[in-house]
């Protein structure tokens, strides 16, 4: 789906961000050094990786290796000191990441065509950017900046390639900051003792992060064995060396979610790079919150930690402004959607707000009455919680809805079990595809040299029925209509016939917005009898949010005065 469809502010937004940048760009000052920075990486031996083809999908450099499974997941292992690191991981991963580059940036020169407004934009990233060095440990900029070898020269126009390989790790966090969208909403939860069937610490989270279909094509597994620290695993896409979900061989497990966020001045640390030390450095719960909280980040963010060596699962909950640990007492369950807990942000407004206005809250509740409904969980039954598409007691409220814990839009998903050390993460599409199995234990032993596998193909979950059904076929087929609906609702030389309008509608009949962009179309076309028709529809449905019902609201008065 166009994501515009679904945030209908976007537009003002993104002209507010350009006007913002016009102001920078002729203020901003002191950001030479920055921009001049390169890391030092003469501590660092380094061998010039010489890659083996062995065929289209699978290359080699001594011990370290690029596949892609039968799941169409590619597979990374990588080992060596940081720059090595770097190394390995660009030469083997060059292809993918130029193309993971391409998609990310050209919707960048979508956005802005104009060598003026690219200018502003290059000016502003140097400007926002300028204190991100000073917060990133160096090790991990020497790891970047080998990565940075292998990126292309296309991009130079936004920022040559060690600075914009290493400004992309804060792309998160600057979207989340500059637009505020909320775009991601992300769901997570852990359960042990008496949750679970055989009483072990299991996470579980969907990563609804969308950044458009082509991005989410060629998903990342990298197995990281660091020169210093804890090997690791993280699920990503090629050219990342920061983690948003992942687990070490110790049992740490670590996942983020977005919170409401204030704009900062500056980017500072990246999150993707506070929860990759924590999973190269941290072996308890203690040393996690150690790290996240010496760390200064730019933006909200809720980290889920659970701990085999602690048996226990907590959010840390990181700010600009504030921090905090959400823990519970006398309780197996954790859960994580996109709201704080934690004593440190009981009298914050912006969250109070997020929590009363967003569709967070409502997804926590679904996830407390699927805990009582499944009682105990294992891997297969957490699977089932993450693909659910209801709403509360078992409403229909439309495919692709943010108040679902399966929105049908997740970049992946992921189970672990950090006490066996066993990671599922899911394959296409979204986290309906078959949930693969990886064994760290294995992973970072000799076994896997002698298996030349990474996967447990005989823990594998199996790939959800919805995926081949009809209606998941309408779905596919409402989303690509979905943004040519939207399209014409903008222009008003564009007309859509009403059996074509009936159809469209037919595909998603639970979901709010199809009625709500109906009604736009016939607003915009001046037919208000039928306009007033779609947004009374779309007011019957359980729309996402308060902002969003507001809106439709809004149009209907406006429809109201038109027919008088």
């Amino acid at each position: 789906m166009n994501k515009n469809n679904r945030y209908p502010y976007r537009n003002d937004i993104v002209k507010a961000l350009f006007y913002a940048l016009i102001v920078i760009h002729l203020t901003s000052c002191g950001i030479q050094k920055s921009i001049r920075h390169i890391p030092d990486v003469q501590p660092y031996s380094l061998e010039i990786p010489q890659v083996n083809k062995i065929n289209d999908s699978t290359f080699s450099f001594k011990q370290n290796y690029l596949t892609k499974n039968p799941q169409q997941l590619w597979e990374l292992y990588i080992k060596g000191n940081p720059l090595q690191l770097g190394y390995n991981n660009g030469a083997l991963t060059r292809d993918l990441m130029r193309k993971q580059e391409e998609i990310f940036f050209s919707k960048v020169e979508g956005l802005v065509p104009s060598k003026f407004k690219q200018n502003l934009l290059r000016g502003f990233l140097k400007w926002y950017n300028r204190k991100m060095y000073l917060n990133v440990r160096e090790d991990f900029q020497a790891e970047l900046y080998g990565l940075s070898r292998y990126a292309s020269d296309r991009y130079n126009f936004i920022a040559p390639e060690y600075l914009r390989t290493f400004y992309l790790h804060g792309a998160h966090d600057i979207g989340h900051a500059m637009q505020d969208l909320m775009m991601v909403g992300c769901t997570s939860l852990a359960v042990w003792n008496e949750n679970t069937e055989d009483g072990d610490l299991l996470i579980g989270r969907n990563f609804d992060f969308y950044a458009g279909d082509d991005f989410a094509k060629n998903k990342l597994i990298e197995f990281v064995e660091p020169e210093n620290g804890i090997p690791y695993m993280s699920v990503s896409w090629p050219g990342m060396i920061g983690v948003v979900s992942g687990m070490n061989k110790e049992g740490i497990t670590v996942t983020i979610n977005a919170g409401k966020s204030k704009i900062p001045l500056a980017a500072k640390t990246p999150i993707s790079l506070v929860t990759r030390e924590i999973l190269q450095y941290a072996a308890t719960i203690d040393e996690a919150v150690a790290i996240a909280k010496k760390r200064k980040v730019f933006v909200s963010e809720s980290i889920l930690v659970g701990s085999a060596n602690d048996k226990n699962a907590v959010v840390i909950e990181v700010s600009p402004d504030h921090f905090g640990v959400y823990s519970v007492q006398n309780s197996g369950k954790v859960f994580c959607t996109n709201h704080f807990q934690s004593e440190a942000y009981k009298n914050d407004k912006r969250n109070r707000k997020h929590k009363a206005e967003s569709h967070s809250e409502y997804r926590y509740e679904k996830l407390q009455e699927l805990l009582q409904e499944y009682k105990k969980l294992n891997p297969e039954k957490m699977a089932s919680v993450l693909r659910n598409k209801s709403g509360l007691k078992g409403e229909k409220i439309g495919y692709g809805n943010e108040k679902a814990i399966n929105q049908l839009l997740a970049h992946h998903a992921v189970i672990f079990s950090p006490r066996k050390k066993l990671a599922w993460v899911s394959s296409d599409p979204y986290q309906l595809g078959e949930f693969v199995c990886y064994d760290l234990n294995e992973i970072f032993s000799d076994k896997r040299l002698r298996n030349g596998t990474f996967s447990r193909s005989d823990l594998n979950i199996p790939r959800d029925s919805f995926a081949g059904s009809q209606e998941f076929k309408n779905y596919e087929e409402y989303r690509k209509l979905s943004s040519q609906i939207e399209s014409a609702a903008n222009d008003k030389e564009k007309r859509i016939g009403e059996e074509a309008m009936a159809h469209y509608q037919s595909l998603n009949p639970d979901f709010w917005l199809v009625y709500y962009q109906s009604g736009k179309y016939y607003f915009n076309q001046k037919e208000y009898s039928k306009a007033k028709t779609e947004f009374e529809k779309a007011l019957t449905k359980e729309i996402t949010t308060v902002p969003d019902k507001v809106n439709v609201e809004g149009y209907l008065r406006k429809t109201l005065k038109k027919l008088k």
